[in-house]
């Protein structure tokens, strides 16, 4: 198996085995989670595959398989799935087993964090350079995270779920950290997955770019808003 394969297993494996936890019962979540990550994952399959063809970011073939869809290979695909599997899992986690968890504040204080700082990075790093930019040198991947990221919280905000989101969001961040760290090299020789200089800030959190946290919780938001919908419809 490849090394990217792996960190997918590795990352699947505990959420995938808990989903029959009684307390939990993940698995009868799972026929409002399917549509959803159906949905959310050929919207950003189809993100993914436009900027890995203009160069944003690429794959080390090395640490690969070597089966491919369009440019993207077969790990990055099960990437976009097992990801946000794991959240609905841990966000079903926090509240099953803390039902006295209090969100307002954190959620208030986040939306306002998060808001901001996309505003800031689309003005300082993104909007200003629209015109003035070539395909090559445009800050592609900081502008649509931003952007992305700014309109879903203000559309996501006062809905009665988003504080959970919020708070599994903020737990996730510990897994984020690990198995982004790894595929973006903090312990291969290279990169799984490389990133343009170009078309991102600079910032690096150990070696994960900072767009990062917005992509994830672009990718993240709108599968919680679908899931919450489905269940809810159900209900």
């Amino acid at each position: 198996m490849s090394a990217y394969g792996w960190v997918i297993l590795c990352s699947f494996i505990g959420p995938l085995l808990l989903s029959f936890d009684k307390k939990v019962a993940f698995y009868r979540s799972w026929r409002f989670l399917f549509p959803s990550l159906l949905i959310v994952g050929i919207a950003f399959l189809i993100w993914d595959e436009v900027f890995t063809r203009i160069g944003v970011w690429g794959f080390t073939p090395k640490y690969l398989v070597g089966i491919y869809f369009g440019h993207l290979p077969l790990e990055e695909v099960l990437f976009f799935f097992v990801v946000p599997f794991n959240f609905i899992f841990i966000l079903l986690v926090l509240q099953a087993y803390f039902p006295g968890r209090k969100t307002e504040r954190i959620s208030n204080i986040f939306k306002w964090l998060i808001g901001l700082s996309s505003l800031l990075m689309f003005l300082f790093y993104g909007g200003g350079q629209f015109f003035f930019s070539t395909l090559d040198t445009y800050n592609y991947y900081t502008l649509s995270a931003a952007i992305f990221a700014l309109i879903l919280t203000l559309l996501a905000q006062k809905k009665s779920w988003y504080g959970d989101f919020v708070l599994s969001y903020l737990v996730c961040l510990i897994p984020f950290f690990i198995v982004n760290g790894i595929l973006t090299g903090s312990i291969t020789d290279d990169p799984i997955v490389w990133y343009s200089e170009q078309h991102i800030i600079g910032w690096r959190m150990g070696t994960i770019p900072f767009e990062d946290l917005f992509y994830n919780y672009d990718l993240l938001l709108p599968l919680a808003w679908l899931f919450n919908i489905f269940r809810e419809k159900k209900r």
